[in-house]
């Protein structure tokens, strides 16, 4: 054999050899990755899973009677647990309608509106403003409630009962003239009901600390109560937010005196307040030490009803 033949069949058997090892090695690969997707797909003794590139254990797969048994003791375990939860309620339920009342309702619902009180209190101030907006002097906030609007109420003869004045003076009688003698002011606001909606509104009237440094110029007074001519609607405000610069003894809305159903002649409007303060058709202002009495207060409201 001459030397090229030698080297031709060298060559041969080194590329059979490369081609034998590049055969191997793939066969190891696939091996190894049959072996690696094995061992992440698992079978019943290895149950994983690839989630976001990690290998996680999923919990062994259970047969149907297993299943079934522990689908049973989570039933009675959730069953056992909306019992407790129940139970408790229905015994706090109890608790608070066995409770003692304060002015009216349960005890606890009472301190609960008193801790409400102290909050609204800590944030009040006389520069603490509601939110106005750019004039609209036709709006009109919607009708809602008539308690103490009774309808005999005659206009024509309407005067403006004030008592609980200091000095000598015991009341006094004034008109609606005498209200408009008052500087007058208007506002764009909300006025926001305690239950849940709200209305934009626009008032004019005067001001209340404009009034009382007009007509009771010394009190000393700590609260104010504010009663309907037929005394069917009351309520009862603390000095400092009946002395509000946005508090107004209100005669006009949306442009036009008072209508009857809003209050005609001449209604509280208290934007710091909830609605239920706001109230229509005064027909007398009194000023007290005392906290006075309050229609929805009575029946279980906030008594400050301030937001």
């Amino acid at each position: 054999m001459s030397k090229t033949d030698g080297e031709r069949e060298m060559g041969k058997g080194q590329t059979t050899d490369a081609r034998e090892m590049k055969a191997a090695d793939a066969s190891d690969a696939n091996a190894a990755a049959t072996d690696g997707q094995n061992q992440l797909i698992g079978n019943e003794t290895e149950n994983t899973a690839r989630i976001v590139g990690e290998a996680r254990r999923l919990s062994p797969v259970m047969g149907d009677d297993e299943t079934r048994r522990e689908m049973t003791r989570r039933s009675r375990r959730g069953f056992l647990v909306g019992g407790v939860a129940a139970i408790a309620a229905f015994g706090g339920w109890r608790w608070l309608k066995s409770s003692a009342d304060a002015d009216g309702i349960p005890y606890p619902l009472r301190r609960a509106h008193e801790f409400n009180e102290q909050l609204s209190r800590t944030y009040f101030g006389r520069e603490r403003l509601t939110q106005t907006f750019p004039p609209a002097p036709t709006r009109i906030p919607r009708v809602n409630g008539d308690i103490g609007l009774s309808g005999d109420f005659d206009l024509a003869t309407w005067q403006l009962r004030v008592t609980g004045l200091p000095g000598d003076a015991s009341e006094l009688r004034l008109t609606l003239d005498d209200i408009r003698a008052l500087s007058r002011v208007e506002l764009t606001t909300e006025l926001k009901c305690i239950e849940g909606w709200s209305d934009l509104g626009h008032w004019a009237g005067t001001r209340f600390a404009d009034f009382a440094a007009r007509y009771v110029p010394t009190t000393r007074s700590g609260y104010v109560s504010l009663e309907t001519p037929d005394g069917g609607y009351y309520v009862g405000l603390d000095i400092e937010s009946a002395l509000h610069p946005q508090t107004l003894l209100c005669y006009e809305m949306g442009g036009q005196p008072l209508t009857p159903e809003h209050g005609a002649p001449l209604r509280l409007y208290i934007p710091v307040k909830y609605g239920i303060k706001s109230l229509k058709r005064i027909g007398t202002i009194r000023f007290t030490n005392e906290r006075p009495a309050d229609f929805w207060a009575e029946r279980g409201y906030d008594w400050y009803s301030g937001h």
